[in-house]
């Protein structure tokens, strides 16, 4: 015969003591239902608990993130404080505060002299009130936005219907304003909400475009809202406001080039010394999302660290449950030693009985994490997803732990001494 017959006739002998070890792992776990289910359970908990976590986050995340791009195309914003603040020490927050506010000059300056940027919008947050409308009102919660016409490419409102605000609007300070969807079917819905007027705060404005819907995020509406020209609001309610400032860049290839080139124009209007850190925050929608990225890496690693516990936990069991095996079966052994069984057919059966008790754990784990998992997106009204690398990433822990843990008991069984099994009573 060939070398490489050997090898095939080699190969397919092993495969068959494989499947002959599993079917009998199986004939014996569908022996002792009852013991096996209650072993089994350990795995299950185990990998549900991560594999519901992973799948709940899974859920939130994908539809929090494409959520999360707050900016337009080749966008970022420059403001005082972090997008996303993740720092509980006190002193950071005391830095921040310590900060030099936005003002409007310093926007202006800055839109003057970016010669990179395709546009630089300004935006100032007024107040939140109670809209309202000779058909509604709505909940005291309704922010007023102070805006320039560059902060609607920046920011990444697309005016639906109507028109956005224009330069001729800042430059005289009118009374007009542009509303979020959500806002205009609540005040308008009885009829056009272009060219009717809403009051905010007991002042009047003259409505003459609606954004398109974004949706909810977090449980927020994010189309109620009210945006006036920010000299309106500079005019109307003190011109001493901080301001955000978002600017675009013409493409991705100079987006860096013009992000330096702000950050060194602002240096240079705060007054920053050469060397010292900048004293102002830079956000895009990649570090909006990283941070929030970064806030829920501690919720996977403890879903991490309390799934292996469990696992650990489960492993310990199936151990156990493996010893009491070997014990109950020792004059199996010895009959299977005595036909001519070698110590290497002993100890494939009783790992594999070990691993298909964590394999059919992982299996239900998996399935009822991702069944429960994906009750977040029912009641957030998310499309539901299946982690499929966490799934893979179960059931391969699945398998170690049932080699780990089954090992010392196959080994134990496969060096009973076979006259001893078969007296064995």
């Amino acid at each position: 015969m060939s070398t490489a017959a050997q090898r095939r006739a080699s190969r397919n002998l092993i495969i068959a003591e494989i499947r002959e070890s599993f079917g009998m792992a199986l004939s014996s776990i569908g022996a002792h239902k009852l013991r096996s289910g209650l072993t089994l359970l350990g795995v299950l908990v185990g990998v549900f608990s991560i594999v519901v976590v992973m799948t709940a986050l899974r859920v939130l995340q994908s539809n929090i993130e494409s959520k999360l791009n707050v900016l337009g195309a080749n966008s970022f914003s420059v403001q005082r404080f972090p997008a996303v603040h993740v720092d509980d020490n006190p002193g950071a927050i005391e830095r921040y505060l310590r900060r030099k506010e936005f003002r409007y000059w310093m926007a202006l300056a800055l839109a003057e002299r970016a010669t990179l940027a395709k546009s630089v919008g300004v935006s100032c947050n007024v107040f939140m009130g109670e809209a309202t409308s000779r058909w509604g009102k709505t909940n005291p919660d309704i922010p007023l936005v102070g805006v320039t016409p560059g902060t609607f490419q920046t920011r990444n409102w697309v005016v639906d219907r109507g028109r956005s605000i224009n330069d001729s609007d800042v430059e005289s300070g009118r009374d007009v304003c542009v509303i979020g969807a959500s806002l205009a079917k609540k005040l308008f819905a009885h009829g056009a909400a272009i060219g009717e007027r809403l009051k905010l705060g007991g002042i009047g404005y003259h409505v003459i475009g609606v954004t398109e819907e974004k949706g909810r995020l977090f449980g927020q509406d994010q189309d109620a809202y009210v945006l006036i020209p920010v000299t309106t609001a500079l005019n109307r309610y003190g011109r001493e406001r901080s301001m955000s400032i978002q600017v675009e860049a013409w493409s991705q290839a100079l987006y860096e080039e013009t992000l330096e080139q702000v950050r060194g124009i602002l240096r240079t209007l705060r007054k920053v010394p050469p060397g010292d850190p900048d004293d102002f925050e830079v956000a895009s929608n990649d570090s909006i999302i990283r941070q929030f990225r970064a806030l829920t890496l501690a919720v996977r690693a403890g879903a991490g660290v309390i799934s292996s516990i469990a696992l650990v936990a489960a492993g310990i069991g199936i151990m156990n449950i493996m010893l009491v095996s070997v014990t109950e079966r020792t004059r199996e052994i010895g009959i299977r030693r005595a036909i001519g069984a070698k110590k290497r057919h002993v100890m494939i059966q009783f790992i594999s009985e070990a691993v298909a008790l964590c394999q059919i754990g992982g299996v239900l784990g998996v399935v009822l994490g991702i069944a429960a998992g994906n009750l977040a997106a029912l009641v957030f009204d998310f499309p539901a997803v299946i982690p499929w690398d966490w799934a893979a990433i179960g059931m391969s822990v699945c398998s170690l732990v049932g080699l780990v843990f089954g090992t010392y008991p196959a080994w134990k069984a496969a060096n009973l001494d076979p006259i001893e099994s078969l007296r064995y009573e």
